[in-house]
């Protein structure tokens, strides 16, 4: 029996995680999916015996240690995060602790009870600005708080692996989209915000010209080497990046969306530019040489998996961000409109996991 733990597994590509450990997985193995559902919807989970949901946050340290008491995790994959690159500038406190401090506690917990693999999500966004291809053999010059937070977690990582012997493996995948996304998060997800403005009705918001390129990843393109891994020794220690090939500017993303959205035209609005890499995409040489060659989607066809989706499942309103720690300089189109806004669950705030719902088995 293997024992995994998937971080942010209510989420988007916690979701498709768990989804995959199950179907590839032994009928005794065992998953816990644990996630504070700021972002995750417990809906996005498989109804399956051998999957357990907590409701709760890596920040808190009592509740981290106790899952790993219980459990004795054998994997960890840690997908958990608040990843909004642009906004990062603005919640500074808020973006470390959640994603240095909450991995900080699954990396500590992973070294006191053995597990045998660290699986974590990085980011391009390690890369900075003037390095597309991205290759793993570049230095890292991360350019906003994210970056930061996510370059931080992989030395930690390093230094974990050689004074603790922590078996790790990195991935840093880009511009994710698909089925299960919070399609309702207007601070990140392009795709998402796109679809979810057709079905409001409401122009398609594009930051600054939208001549900013970046690769756009299909989902179920990148959940099965993060799987994989766990079972290659080889690829320990490792960092590899993940994803598609193919950069597009946003304004062709636009496009592609309106067209897979079944209509033939849609307004779209410029907004002011923010400050963020122009151009990102990366290689991926180096996961094809580990993991072997693997199909691509293609952009118009994944863009109609998550619209069969989206049509489907219909439009999504999320909490505004309300607890901006540093307001100068925020993009006019971020400022909070809705004055009953609810602000994030604070560290102290964080209580015991909860049963929400009987469809899963709730620790």
């Amino acid at each position: 029996m293997i024992r995994s733990l998937v971080t942010g597994g209510a989420g988007f590509i916690g979701s498709h995680l768990v989804r995959h450990l199950l179907a590839t997985g032994h009928h005794d193995d065992q998953v816990v999916a644990l996630d504070d559902l700021s972002g995750g919807f417990i809906q996005n989970l498989p109804r399956d015996p051998r999957l357990h949901f907590v409701e709760g946050s890596i920040v808190d340290n009592r509740l981290v240690d106790g899952l790993f008491d219980k459990h004795r995790f054998d994997h960890v994959y840690h997908l958990a995060a608040y990843a909004a690159e642009g906004l990062s500038h603005f919640i500074r406190r808020f973006n470390y602790t959640n994603n240095v401090i909450g991995s900080v506690n699954l990396i500590n917990a992973s070294i006191m009870h053995d597990v045998k693999c660290f699986v974590f999500t990085s980011s391009i966004a390690v890369y900075g600005e003037g390095q597309s291809p991205m290759l793993e053999t570049m230095t890292p010059r991360p350019e906003d708080p994210y970056g930061v937070a996510k370059f931080a977690i992989e030395m930690d990582l390093q230094a974990a692996g050689r004074l603790h012997g922590l078996n790790h493996v990195i991935f840093r995948p880009h511009n994710v989209y698909g089925e299960y996304q919070n399609i309702g998060d207007k601070y990140r997800n392009v795709v998402g915000i796109f679809m979810n403005q057709i079905l409001e009705g409401r122009p398609l918001s594009i930051f600054g010209d939208g001549t900013q390129q970046r690769a756009f990843s299909y989902v179920g393109d990148i959940v099965s080497p993060m799987v994989r891994c766990t079972s290659m020794p080889g690829t320990f220690g490792q960092i590899y990046n993940i994803g598609a090939d193919q950069p597009y500017s946003v304004n062709a993303l636009a496009q592609a969306v309106i067209s897979v959205m079944d209509i033939d035209s849609h307004p779209i609005v410029h907004l002011d530019p923010r400050d963020e890499v122009h151009v990102a995409y990366s290689d991926h040489s180096k996961v094809r040489q580990t993991f072997g060659q693997s199909a691509v989607t293609p952009l118009g066809v994944g863009l109609e998996k998550m619209a069969r989706w989206v049509r489907e499942s219909g439009s999504r309103q999320s909490q505004e961000f309300s607890n901006i720690e540093v307001p100068r300089n925020l993009p006019a189109s971020w400022v909070r409109t809705d004055q009953q806004a609810v602000k994030p669950i604070a560290p102290a705030a964080i209580q015991s996991p909860v049963s929400v719902s009987s469809n899963l088995a709730i620790d």
